[in-house]
């Protein structure tokens, strides 16, 4: 989790929503990203995606078996879907999103039997850190901006 704590700093610096996320393959680090949606104009381009994608590069596989995907942010339902259909094995996210969360605050899209694959969820390491970046990251960019990003 500290890698992905990296990653979303890093977001910082182009003025995306400190979002990391690090995909994990039998102990190594196969893949590390943060969001660039404000970098790229892409409204796809959470860290969780970028990451994926990245993963899937490296083990030229789309089929992510074994892997673990560790984020800063509980992901929303972009992001479960694509851990859904990468098949990884568990998500490990730091601080929740009551808003946007799609792995336990609002869906649970890791655990529901109606779908084609199921992956573990584990919420806690690194809370405190990821809240910490997003409330700062929010509170400048209200005080600084009419129209603040969300997520």
């Amino acid at each position: 989790m500290d890698l992905a704590l990296e990653e979303a700093r890093r977001a910082l610096e182009h003025g995306d929503v400190p979002v990391g996320a690090v995909v994990v393959l039998d102990g190594k680090v196969i893949a590390a990203r943060h969001n660039e949606r404000e970098l790229t104009g892409d409204p796809t381009a959470h860290a969780e995606m970028l990451a994926l994608r990245d993963a899937a590069t490296t083990t030229g596989s789309w089929r992510l078996e074994g892997a673990t995907l560790y984020v800063t942010l509980e992901p929303c339902p972009m992001c479960a879907g694509a851990c859904l259909n990468s098949r990884l094995e568990r998500v490990v996210f730091g601080a929740p999103d009551p808003k946007a969360g799609a792995t336990g605050s609002l869906y649970n899209l890791g655990a529901d039997p109606r779908l084609n694959h199921e992956f573990e969820v584990h919420q806690g390491p690194g809370a405190d850190e990821s809240s910490r970046l997003l409330t700062e990251f929010f509170r400048t960019r209200r005080r600084t901006s009419p129209h603040p990003p969300t997520r």
